[in-house]
């Protein structure tokens, strides 16, 4: 396996920056690092999505869709939990 290259859409960039700037860092080293591993240990499957998982850092979830064919990582979604799976 290769290291996958992420792409961040830019809805999700402006979430970012809307984010608490303590767990910004967190987030940012944590999308890094799929990179290397796109399915770490606590990373979930979203249900009814072929290719979209989600990760938990502290009390935010990052939402990305992983492209194997293309080793490619699109982050789709940072939103705190309890926002995150509602569609705006």
């Amino acid at each position: 396996m290769g290291v996958y290259q992420i792409e961040w859409k830019s809805s999700a960039l402006k979430e970012l920056k809307r984010i608490d700037k303590a767990v910004v860092p967190r987030i940012v080293d944590t999308v890094q690092s799929l990179a290397s591993n796109p399915r770490p240990s606590g990373v979930r499957k979203i249900k009814g999505a072929s290719r979209l998982f989600r990760v938990r850092v502290a009390n935010y979830r990052i939402v990305y869709e992983v492209v194997d064919e293309k080793l490619l990582i699109h982050i789709v979604r940072v939103r705190h939990r309890k926002d995150v799976y509602l569609d705006k």
